[in-house]
């Protein structure tokens, strides 16, 4: 082979070897904005189900205006994509989402709060 043949070659390796690195970071930051979504996703079901307790009256099974007495049900408390938790007060529930892929700080994994009151429920990334 010819010395313009090996350096083609040579090329060709470095330029697959540097695709290579770029399509395993893009898949690297997409799983994990996927994971930090669905998290978010899961938590938005939770206010919701929290919400519909703190409406309900108590003598339907509900809150009667507050917060208090609403857990996570254990079906949905640990799910494939992360681990859930709240802390509940009267007329708030602040529920934490931490998810299994790494979040943007690269070392622990992705980590949402939701802060859920009557009428409204705030949104919060906490993973950087």
């Amino acid at each position: 082979m010819g010395q313009q043949q090996l350096l083609l070659i040579v090329l060709g390796v470095v330029i697959v070897g540097i695709a290579v690195i770029v399509g395993i970071n893009i898949f690297v930051v997409s799983s994990s904005q996927a994971n930090r979504d669905t998290a978010i996703a899961d938590l938005t079901n939770l206010a919701s189900s929290a919400q519909q307790f703190y409406k309900r009256t108590t003598a339907s099974g509900g809150g009667g205006n507050t917060f208090t007495g609403w857990v996570i049900p254990s079906n949905v408390d640990t799910t494939v994509n992360g681990t859930y938790a709240a802390v509940v007060a009267a007329q708030t529930v602040t529920l934490i989402a931490t998810g299994i892929e790494k979040g943007n700080n690269g070392t622990s994994g992705v980590k949402v709060t939701m802060v859920v009151g009557p009428e409204r429920i705030l949104s919060t990334i906490i993973d950087n």
